[in-house]
C-alpha cells in the first residue's frame, strides 16, 4: 500500500532540451529528488511531442529555443492533446512579451535557466499540483509589458498596423512560416526560393520586428496578431 502510495505522490517530468549536456544535468539533477522522476527526454520539440503522447507524463520542462518548432508552438501542439500534462517553461529568453506569449499558449510556469535547482523542484511539485508559477527575473519585465488599461485598444492596434505596414507580403508569408516553427530550408521549399533567400526574408524580419531571434519573432507575431 505504501509503495503505491509512493508512486502516486512521484512527479513525472519529460525534458525537452536540444543541448545535450543540459539535458543529461537537469536529469541528473533531479532524480536525486525523491518526488520526481525524470521519465524522458528529446532534443527537439516533434520527438517531445510523441513522447508526451507515450508517457504522458505530469510536468515538462520546455525550452524556447529549440530547433525546428520552437517551444511556444510545441507548447500549444502538447495543450492540443487534451492532457493533463503541465508545461514549464526552462529558458534564458527574459523579454516580457516571451513571458506573456508562453503563458498565453497554454504554459503553467516560466521559469530562467539560472533557477537553483532546489527551486526548480518545488516549482515543478507545485506545478504538478495545480499551482502557476513565474520567474521573479521576469515577472516584472511581464507586467511592465501590458499599457496603460486607458490606452489598451489603442496602442495594440497602433502597434498590430505599424508592424504589418513594415513588413512587406513575402516577409508576412515567411513570418506565419516562423511562427509554425519551420527552418530557412524548409520555408525556401515552401516558397520555392534559394535558403539564401529565405533567410534574407529571416533577418529583415528580425530587423523589422525589433527583435533578436526566430523565437521572439514568432512570439511577436502571436502575441500582436500580426499575422
Amino acid at each position: 500500500m505504501s509503495e503505491t502510495l509512493e508512486q502516486k505522490s512521484l512527479v513525472k517530468v519529460v525534458i525537452v532540451e536540444d543541448y545535450k549536456l543540459t539535458r543529461i544535468g537537469l536529469k541528473s539533477t533531479l532524480n536525486e529528488y525523491e518526488h520526481i522522476d525524470v521519465v524522458g527526454e528529446a532534443e527537439d520539440a516533434n520527438e517531445g511531442i510523441e513522447l508526451i503522447k507515450k508517457l504522458e507524463p505530469d510536468v515538462v520542462l520546455m525550452d524556447l529555443g529549440l530547433p525546428g518548432m520552437n517551444g511556444l508552438e510545441a507548447t500549444i501542439k502538447v495543450k492540443d492533446l487534451g492532457l493533463k500534462t503541465k508545461i514549464i517553461i526552462l529558458t534564458s529568453h527574459e523579454r516580457g512579451e516571451e513571458v506573456i506569449a508562453a503563458l498565453g499558449a497554454g504554459a503553467n510556469a516560466y521559469c530562467l535557466k539560472d533557477i537553483s535547482p532546489e527551486t526548480l523542484s518545488l516549482v515543478i511539485k507545485n506545478v504538478a499540483e495545480g499551482a502557476c508559477w513565474v520567474d521573479s527575473g521576469v515577472s516584472s519585465a511581464a507586467l511592465n509589458f501590458f499599457p496603460r488599461p486607458e490606452n489598451v485598444s489603442l496602442v495594440q492596434s497602433n502597434n498590430v498596423q505599424d508592424a504589418r505596414a513594415q513588413l512587406t507580403e513575402r516577409e508576412l508569408e515567411v513570418l506565419k512560416h516562423l511562427v509554425n516553427g519551420k527552418s530557412n530550408t524548409e520555408i525556401a521549399k515552401e516558397l520555392i526560393v534559394s535558403v539564401h533567400t529565405a533567410k534574407a526574408h529571416v533577418c529583415s524580419i528580425l530587423q523589422k520586428l525589433c527583435v533578436d531571434d526566430r523565437v521572439q519573432a514568432a512570439v511577436k507575431a502571436i502575441k500582436e496578431n500580426i499575422i
